[in-house]
């Protein structure tokens, strides 16, 4: 069998970032930096009032106090805006609000609370030191000074820097365009009614959420029989229009494992049998130079296999390192047994958790509820998977074991550039199969970085 490890290497050598593109700020949030971003100007980009009060000469307020301020003749009125004001001549001061140009001869600003509020005259009952309340130009970003390197995730904090330095349109990775794709003709949407024989299908959905979750932006297909001739369509529908395909159901060594049959011998696609619990048949490769992940079918070894598969391969694909869920190291609180050869993956709760709620050094370890690949429930109230080796087949209580964090992507921003060469709303689309395009399409002009 392959190792969970072999597995890994083999679709990380495979999968490549986006190509780079330019896009407006609103379509690169969420995106990855492909380039290193420059200021265009100083930020500030001139001396300015950090406070509303009056801006003066420092020497001029020097001998001011509470019971003898010194009064000056305010001589105008600078509000934030454009242009220059007028010169400060020694003896004067002029209101100026907060963030309006600082005049030629102001060297500090005394703020309203140090003063009467005067309009024709101020009286200043503190002295001011030179440079009081002015934001100097340049003071924290200088003119083609690196505000924010490649790689970087491009979040609130960094859409309101690019526009401060007035990059309109930054090199990004594009967000993956993901197609998920559930098989089984036993499948019918959440919401319908169910034959006999039916199930509802959850992996797409669930798979879906994972993605988006991760970074990419998704078009869930839906409807897919245990047809060769319909998982063909479906799948070559859509290879021309995203950068990936996951894939749930058919392939193991069943009459109806349409994914495998169909995908068998097709580009690099190879199944192999990874020596890992849940999820042992497992299916990678490219089709027209898209990657195809094949997972199984059951839903708790879908989800585990995209997190220990998946994820790193669109962190890759975004332009970030290529790295799983968070490790720690927990103390195991229930005897536990795993099959001799295969890497177990335990859904478990932890308890004793360290400050502020997360999980510390004295963490413990208890299995979440039961185990079998079809339980959603456990998975759904875990906290982590619990990795037992493959050389370990007797867990007892006490023991040391790492465990990867779940969860830890649910905030991650779903909005940003996806589908960039055609828009793509968050409605229905009807593709033969059905469709149902991700949040967060990314629509607005984008173009490519001029090579």
């Amino acid at each position: 069998m392959t190792t969970v490890d072999e597995h890994l290497e083999r679709i990380l050598a495979e999968v490549a970032p986006t190509r780079p593109r330019r896009a407006g700020l609103e379509q690169a949030h969420g995106c990855v930096l492909a380039a290193d971003v420059r200021a265009t100007v100083a930020l500030p980009s001139f001396d300015n009032s950090a406070m509303d009060g009056y801006a003066v000469r420092a020497a001029d307020v020097a001998a001011a106090t509470e019971d003898a301020p010194t009064v000056l003749p305010v001589v105008g009125d600078i509000p934030a805006g454009p242009g220059t004001p007028a010169p400060l001549e020694p003896g004067t001061a002029v209101r100026i609000m907060t963030g309006a140009p600082l005049p030629r001869g102001a060297d500090a600003v005394v703020q309203l609370e140090w003063t009467d509020g005067g309009r024709e005259s101020v009286a200043v009952r503190r002295p001011a030191a030179r440079g009081l309340h002015i934001r100097r130009a340049g003071e924290d970003v200088t003119p083609g000074a690196l505000v924010l390197p490649a790689g970087t995730v491009i979040g609130s904090a960094q859409i309101g820097l690019l526009a401060a330095v007035n990059v309109a349109r930054p090199p990004v990775h594009p967000r993956p365009r993901v197609a998920v794709l559930s098989t089984g003709t036993e499948l019918v949407e959440v919401g319908s009614r169910l034959g006999a024989g039916q199930i509802v299908d959850s992996n797409s959905h669930g798979i879906a959420a994972a993605a988006r979750e991760a970074g990419a932006v998704v078009r869930r297909l839906t409807g897919v029989p245990d047809e060769p001739d319909a998982f063909a369509k479906a799948l070559h529908g859509v290879l021309g229009d995203v950068d990936a395909v996951v894939t749930t159901g058919g392939v193991s060594v069943g009459a109806y494992d349409v994914v495998k049959e169909v995908l068998t011998g097709t580009g690099s696609v190879r199944f192999d049998q990874v020596a890992m619990q849940p999820g042992k048949p497992q299916g990678f490769g490219l089709v027209e130079g898209v990657p195809i992940f094949a997972l199984p079918g059951n839903p708790v070894s879908a989800l585990v296999s995209f997190e220990l598969f998946v994820r790193p391969a669109l962190r890759r694909m975004r332009g970030l390192t290529a790295t799983g869920l968070p490790r720690i190291v927990v103390t195991v609180g229930t005897a536990l047994r795993s099959p001799s050869g295969r890497r177990s993956f335990v859904r478990v709760g932890l308890d004793r958790l360290g400050e502020n709620g997360r999980p510390g050094p004295a963490t413990v370890a208890r299995p979440a509820g039961g185990q079998g690949s079809h339980q959603l429930t456990s998975l759904a109230g875990a906290q982590a998977l619990l990795v037992i080796p493959e050389d370990v087949t007797e867990v007892p209580v006490g023991s040391r074991l790492p465990a990867l964090l779940l969860g830890g992507d649910a905030g991650a921003v779903l909005s940003g550039l996806g589908w960039a060469e055609t828009d793509r709303s968050d409605t229905d689309t009807d593709t033969g199969a059905g469709a149902d395009t991700g949040a967060g399409a990314g629509t607005g002009p984008s173009e490519p970085i001029a090579r």
